[in-house]
C-alpha cells in the first residue's frame, strides 16, 4: 500500500501564507500606530506651543463673602502682557464675580496672589482663560 500525503512537510518550503499575511499585517500596524502617534505628538505641540500666555490656578481661598484669594501661575514669553480672566461661582453655579487681570512683568514665569471681589458667598474658582494683549501677539 502507498501512503498519501495530506501536504507539504513543515518549513520546507518558506513561509506559509498564513505567516506572510501576519507579517503585512504587523508591518501595517506599526507604520499606522506611527503615524497616529506622530499626529497626536504635532497636535499637542500645536497647542501648547501656539499659547503664547497660558496659566494654573494652584489654590484658592475663600476668605469671606464678598472676596477669594487665588494663587495664579502664569507663564508667558518675557516681552509679552498677558491678561487672564478668572470667574467665581457659589453652591448653585451662579456666577459671583469675574474679573481680568494683568501680568506684564518682563518674566516668563509669574507666580501671583490674587484678590477676588465676588456679590455673594464663592465656592468655585475658575481660569476661563489667558491670552496676550492686543496689539502684543507673537
Amino acid at each position: 500500500m502507498s501512503a498519501v500525503r495530506e501536504g507539504l512537510p513543515e518549513g520546507r518550503y518558506g513561509r506559509s501564507a498564513d505567516e506572510r499575511t501576519d507579517r503585512k499585517l504587523k508591518i501595517v500596524g506599526g507604520v499606522l500606530g506611527a503615524v497616529l502617534l506622530g499626529v497626536v505628538g504635532w497636535i499637542g505641540w500645536d497647542y501648547v506651543g501656539g499659547q503664547s500666555v497660558s496659566g494654573e490656578i494652584i489654590k484658592f481661598q475663600v476668605v469671606s463673602d464678598s472676596e477669594v484669594q487665588v494663587h495664579l501661575e502664569v507663564r508667558k514669553d518675557a516681552s509679552v502682557t498677558g491678561i487672564c480672566t478668572l470667574s467665581s461661582q457659589d453652591k448653585q453655579h451662579g456666577e459671583v464675580g469675574r474679573a481680568d487681570y494683568t501680568f506684564d512683568q518682563a518674566s516668563s514665569r509669574v507666580d501671583q496672589m490674587l484678590t477676588l471681589k465676588t456679590t455673594g458667598r464663592a465656592t468655585m474658582i475658575e481660569l476661563i482663560g489667558c491670552q496676550p494683549a492686543e496689539g502684543d501677539e507673537h
